[in-house]
């Protein structure tokens, strides 16, 4: 049996919004991401501009795009905020991207509780402060960690209105259609299969 060395087994992609220095926006993409409760936990790599500004500013905006959208998303897949690019990553193929909101074709909108915009394009968007980031602990035979478990906890959410039911706060599960990223490809979500016993909807 040969153990897999890429485990992105299937997970949302998810769009990190979050402000440089200078006040401008950045959008991260990344594809490790869950909820409970008003926290979310990620997972993002050292290398990146998104890291760095979430742990300077303490705010960011997690937004979901759907699955449709997976194309804006690879259009800033190859990019990086930072400069200069770090080595590795270059040899990887990654080039320094300034305005990734505009490479992607999106729009930023204001938030209400944090600095960094939301993409309007995303059905859901979550402002959210950090709690905590923690380094992952080096592997045997590593050097040194390469990304960074983070905790953050949301502050407000926002969903178009055609994935919500109608006079409800509940996102309408047979019209939200997540991006999911399964082994470095890109796909959607199938049918229904059930509801859970605790489902209100």
């Amino acid at each position: 049996m040969i153990a897999p060395r890429i485990l992105y087994f299937g997970t949302p992609v998810a769009l990190l919004s979050t402000v440089r220095e200078d006040g401008s926006p950045n959008l991260t993409p990344f594809s490790s991401v869950w909820a409970l409760d008003d926290r979310l936990v990620l997972g993002l790599g050292l290398m990146g501009q998104g890291l760095a500004n979430l742990e300077r500013t303490g705010e960011a905006v997690v937004n979901l795009p759907s699955a449709a959208q997976w194309p804006h998303v690879e259009r800033i897949a190859p990019t990086t905020g930072r400069f200069p690019v770090p080595e590795e990553k270059r040899a990887m193929g990654y080039q320094h991207e300034p305005r990734k909101f505009e490479r992607a074709g999106l729009t930023p909108l204001p938030s209400g509780t944090v600095a960094p915009p939301r993409v309007a394009e995303c059905p859901l968007q979550f402002e959210a402060v950090l709690l905590a980031a923690h380094r992952s602990t080096p592997a045997p035979g590593e050097a040194e960690s390469s990304f960074a478990m983070v905790e953050l906890r949301v502050t407000r959410v926002h969903a178009h209105e055609d994935i919500t039911v109608p006079g409800t706060h509940h996102i309408d599960v047979t019209r939200w259609q997540p991006l999911l990223y399964v082994f470095r490809h890109y796909v959607g979500t199938g049918p229904g299969l059930g509801r859970n016993f605790r489902a209100e909807t």
